[in-house]
């Protein structure tokens, strides 16, 4: 089953479990997104102001600016990984290798399934393009609806949700590459053996390698679809069927994967996870950032400062961006 490899893949790629951690210890990282810790989580806990963030138009300067803010943060989350972070990641590397002993099992049921029935065979088929091309269609579709009917929300709720689509597809597009993990329907050539084997690091870009049959852990229509069904049902959690809706379309494309015998349990699952975790952070983050314009602060700004200290005054300048 080549768990140790699996487990060692998922303690490598997973620190970014930190960005789940809680909010008044996100507030305190040091970034460009700074403001007074205690202002800023009465902003973000009053409900008022919660519900007046989609009021912020979200133009294309700062979509880009909050974009490249998110990829940083969640591409150096393993180097600011505190005690309770790798708590986490131990605890879910545990979960994840007992999934990982169900791997053919669950992958065998899966075939059983699709095969007996030709509607499961049909659905799955129809469903699982919602985790790639369709997906696009249907955030498209929404940021359509905004457009037309001029609703600030759901306007910016679409373009959250394009961010942790973009930042989760990088996030699991690295994942792929560093685990090399074989697909279920594949058998190597060389060796005659059947995943789940794990090849290591940039073994998919060997020239005799197929590419996509190294491209397994994790999934990457299941990382997408939690990413943008997370930013829809934490934006809209006032409204209970919309996280209903949201969650149960990304769990069928997640499954939809088994039966197309395209992944292993475990992608799924750490896939699931890797994308609710980066739609959390991307709404988090705009969040904080709306935070800065309700408290009527500027995202950057330039200060003088003078300080007396050994008998002599010291001037300075503080730049804040």
């Amino acid at each position: 089953m080549n768990v140790p490899v699996k487990l060692l893949a998922i303690i490598i790629l997973f620190p970014i479990l930190s960005l789940a951690q809680q909010k008044d210890t996100l507030y305190k990282q040091p970034d460009s997104l700074r403001i007074n810790e205690g202002a800023l989580l009465n902003l973000v806990n009053t409900p008022n102001n919660v519900a007046n963030y989609q009021d912020y138009k979200l133009d294309l300067k700062t979509y880009f600016f909050l974009l490249q803010d998110n990829l940083k943060k969640q591409l150096s989350s393993p180097f600011h990984t505190d005690k309770k972070d790798w708590l986490r990641v131990g605890g879910f590397a545990l979960v994840t290798g007992a999934v990982a002993l169900t791997n053919r099992s669950v992958t065998n049921y899966a075939a059983r399934v699709r095969d007996d029935s030709k509607t499961v065979t049909d659905i799955s088929r129809y469903v699982t393009n919602f985790g790639g091309a369709y997906e696009v269609y249907t955030i498209a579709g929404l940021y359509a609806y905004g457009l037309i009917f001029k609703t600030q929300k759901e306007k910016t709720t679409t373009a959250l949700a394009t961010q942790a689509y973009i930042t989760a597809g990088l996030l699991s597009t690295i994942g792929k590459y560093l685990s090399g993990e074989q697909r279920p329907y594949y058998t190597d050539p060389n060796s005659n053996n059947i995943g789940p084997i794990f090849r290591g690091p940039f073994y998919p870009f060997k020239k005799s390698v197929d590419r996509q049959a190294y491209s397994s852990f994790p999934s990457g229509h299941t990382t997408a679809a939690f990413a943008a069904a997370t930013v829809f049902a934490v934006e809209y959690k006032d409204k209970p069927l919309v996280p209903i809706i949201s969650y149960s379309a990304a769990t069928l494309i997640g499954l939809s994967r088994l039966t197309e015998n395209k992944h292993w349990a475990t992608d799924v699952v750490v896939g699931a996870m890797l994308g609710y975790l980066s739609g959390r952070q991307v709404v988090r983050n705009f969040h904080r950032y709306s935070a800065l314009k309700q408290a009527g602060r500027p995202a950057t700004s330039l200060s003088f400062n003078l300080q007396y200290n050994h008998n002599q005054f010291l001037s300075g300048l503080t730049y804040t961006f």
